[in-house]
């Protein structure tokens, strides 16, 4: 059982696909990059699983920061305050 949650666009070959997958025969939250290019087009290797026995943890953890948080650890760094791309996970 494989279900797309969501993507961010991370450049121009590359997404971040958010998804629910059984892998392995263990269900869990798979974030992995996607790329698409003239050499290779597919999964690579970089990314996580989030077991399905981890998740209310992970979520919470995920919850507990905030919009603000995140904005001032861009301006800290330089950069530019990112542009909100949400995905939900409830």
């Amino acid at each position: 059982m494989e279900k797309d949650i969501g993507k961010i666009s991370k450049n121009d070959t590359t997404d971040v696909i958010i998804r629910i997958d059984d892998f392995g025969g263990r269900r869990g939250l798979t974030i992995r990059e996607f790329v698409s290019s003239e050499r290779y087009t597919g999964f690579t290797k970089a990314g996580v699983k989030i077991q399905a026995a981890d998740f209310k943890k992970f979520k919470d953890i995920i919850n507990s920061v905030s919009e603000s948080e995140m904005a001032e650890a861009a301006e800290s760094m330089g950069e530019e305050t990112p542009v909100k791309k949400s995905v939900s996970f409830g």
